[in-house]
């Protein structure tokens, strides 16, 4: 089907596009016909929706039901303090068609999930990952392969980020390359991590490139290849890896045809099931710390060790939620007595209440907002990072 010309304000908007001789007046026609739709518009997807905007791409979809917050705006770069409390999505459309009023921009204010994922996938051309975690990672990567979609990935943490194309009708798929998401807790969330502010930056532009590249057909994308960025030593890595016969989505048998429960198969328990352990303020805390010797009961750290370096309450007991299962017996004497859990916001030791619970401790607690609640309302002097 023909495109209509240029107008004359597109001819100059996209000039520099059309003088390229591998992109041309084709390449911008494609993206000016092309829909992408950005799952997140955090710390990823705010760089991406900036640059394919400008790029022109034809109708963008942004997929959050976030608002925005104080501690995002070191990242996030759409929005400005005036924004916080305001909706991630419409800030973003804002944004968006101020940038180029050519683009047309689709809302979705809604969490993905395997009831509605296929349906909103479905009218799109190319879905970019911009998530921060493993449910909605590997929800997105499903839906792809069950449509025949391609999806650009990137992920981010504290000072390395990763990037890569999977369409698994030409290579494999994101389950090719990690099967089954790390243990609960294994691997911390940037709230709980960290991440470099500029570091979200780099990767967008990445996956934002192999956006472009996809629809226009120029270049190599990195299908079948693993992008790796250190940027405390400005090195970058690449990784091959191969379609995976036996994967159990795009594989030659696959045993996975349908979306699932991902909430529950990425250990993340549902919001209607009650805990089996309490959640304990702070204050509760500092109460209980005043009250009872420290020796009544074990304040446990389930933190890294270079958190625990970095910030810890006095008399804490550090075994990261990684190695706490294979040291349950170090804690056999506390079973029948009072155990209170912290992290750096409560989503960890949440993981791990719930192990002590199931391992037959009976009197655990959550410290509700983990160590970081701790320095704000107890003790300031315990560095917040």
């Amino acid at each position: 089907m023909a495109q209509p010309p240029f107008r004359p304000e597109q001819f100059d908007r996209y000039r520099r596009h059309l003088n390229l001789p591998e992109f041309g007046v084709a390449g911008q026609q494609a993206l000016l016909a092309s829909s992408v739709l950005l799952v997140g518009v955090g710390g990823l997807g705010c760089p991406l929706a900036l640059y394919l905007a400008a790029a022109g791409i034809g109708r963008l979809g942004l997929l959050d039901f976030d608002v925005v917050e104080t501690s995002n705006l070191q990242r996030q770069v759409l929005y400005t303090t005036g924004d916080i409390g305001r909706s991630k999505a419409q800030v973003a459309r804002a944004r968006v068609q101020a940038q180029n009023p050519d683009v047309e921009v689709t809302l979705h204010e809604t969490q993905l999930q395997a009831s509605n994922a296929l349906e909103v996938f479905a009218p799109y051309d190319l879905i970019i990952d911009g998530t921060d975690n493993f449910p909605t990672r590997y929800l997105s990567n499903d839906a792809c392969v069950l449509l025949g979609k391609p999806s650009v990935y990137g992920a981010i943490l504290r000072f390395e980020g990763q990037a890569s194309t999977f369409d698994a009708r030409r290579g494999p798929c994101y389950r090719c390359l990690f099967p089954e998401p790390p243990p609960p807790g294994q691997t911390p969330s940037c709230a709980e991590g960290g991440v470099l502010g500029v570091l979200p930056g780099i990767i967008a532009m990445v996956q934002a490139t192999e956006a472009v590249k996809l629809l226009t057909g120029i270049g190599e994308p990195l299908i079948g290849r693993f992008l790796h960025y250190d940027a405390l030593h400005m090195r970058f890595d690449e990784f091959r890896f191969e379609k995976d016969p036996d994967c159990a989505l795009c594989g030659e048998t696959p045993t996975i045809t349908e979306l699932q429960d991902y909430e529950g198969f990425c250990g993340v328990p549902a919001l209607d099931a009650p805990p089996p352990y309490a959640e304990l303020p702070a204050a509760a805390l500092q109460q209980l710390r005043s009250a009872e010797s420290e020796n009544e009961f074990l304040l446990l750290d389930v933190r890294e060790s270079d958190e625990f370096d970095t910030a810890h309450i006095s008399g804490a007991r550090l075994i990261p939620l990684g190695v706490l299962e294979s040291r349950l017996h170090e804690l056999a004497n506390w079973k029948e007595r009072r155990v209170v859990v912290h992290c750096h916001t409560g989503a960890r030791s949440a993981k791990a209440c719930a192990l002590l619970c199931d391992a037959g401790f009976r009197e655990v607690s959550n410290l509700t907002g983990g160590i970081e609640a701790w320095s704000l309302t107890v003790d300031p002097s315990v560095p917040r990072y």
